[in-house]
């Protein structure tokens, strides 16, 4: 069993502006099972201007019965949400809805607790505080890899990346990138050493309409981080990711 929840514990979010936008299908539906607490709220309006169809719940037995009745692809879930021990209610919740992945927020000292209730295959989570742009790619990963992912590990070369909890590792150092990097490699690790065009790239990382320059920028960043040699610029064509 998980243990208490310290006090005021479940209002540490950072409620800053998302600044990767989230590009997820209109019909994918979101859970937000946050307490309702006015730093949840500001989750929940940042979440929504961002595009993203979400409703909120603000207790454990309505997790369960939003479940059934809203058919969501992805329930976000606090473990310090008022009502029965979320321990119990993530578990029913796996039970009752198998194909349907869970991101549980937490705190950190009791990060190690959850872990051995989450499903490798399927679920994530995210320690509290967290900014709201964060929760954004880690919704719009989650959603894009589908429930029935098997591997967590992606491998280009040296370039390693452990989807499950996000890490990125190059020539076996780890390598800390931001939401909208993150977001980036993943698209190029689509479909590695193929040509990726940067408007193909906007879209999915972006959602919108970005200038070359923005993606450039973005590019550049990437290449400090993973090294420039992995990141190849094909001229008026786009970016391939080397091995």
């Amino acid at each position: 069993m998980l243990p208490a929840a310290p006090p005021g514990g479940a209002s540490s979010y950072t409620s800053t502006a998302v600044s990767a936008r989230v590009s997820v299908p209109p019909n994918d539906h979101v859970l937000l099972a946050l307490p309702p607490t006015a730093a949840s709220a500001s989750v929940l309006r940042s979440l929504r201007s961002e595009g993203v169809s979400v409703s909120p719940v603000s207790d454990g037995i309505g997790v369960l019965d939003a479940v059934r009745t809203r058919d969501p692809a992805l329930v976000v879930l606090d473990v310090d949400l008022p009502g029965p021990d979320q321990a119990a209610v993530l578990a029913a919740l796996q039970a009752e809805a198998p194909n349907v992945p869970v991101i549980a927020v937490t705190p950190r000292e009791r990060r190690i607790g959850l872990l051995g209730q989450l499903r490798g295959d399927r679920d994530d989570f995210l320690v509290r505080p967290f900014a709201v742009d964060e929760l954004a790619a880690r919704i719009r990963l989650r959603l894009r890899l589908g429930p029935a992912m098997e591997n967590t590990v992606l491998r280009h070369g040296e370039l390693v990346v452990d989807t499950e909890f996000g890490d990125v590792t190059v020539d076996g150092r780890p390598v800390a990138l931001s939401p909208t990097e993150y977001a980036l490699l993943m698209a190029l690790l689509a479909t590695p050493g193929e040509v990726v065009a940067p408007d193909r790239l906007s879209r999915e990382v972006w959602s919108e309409p970005a200038s070359p320059n923005l993606v450039q920028v973005y590019i550049s960043y990437l290449r400090r981080k993973i090294g420039a040699e992995r990141i190849r610029t094909v001229r008026g064509e786009g970016y391939v990711l080397e091995a």
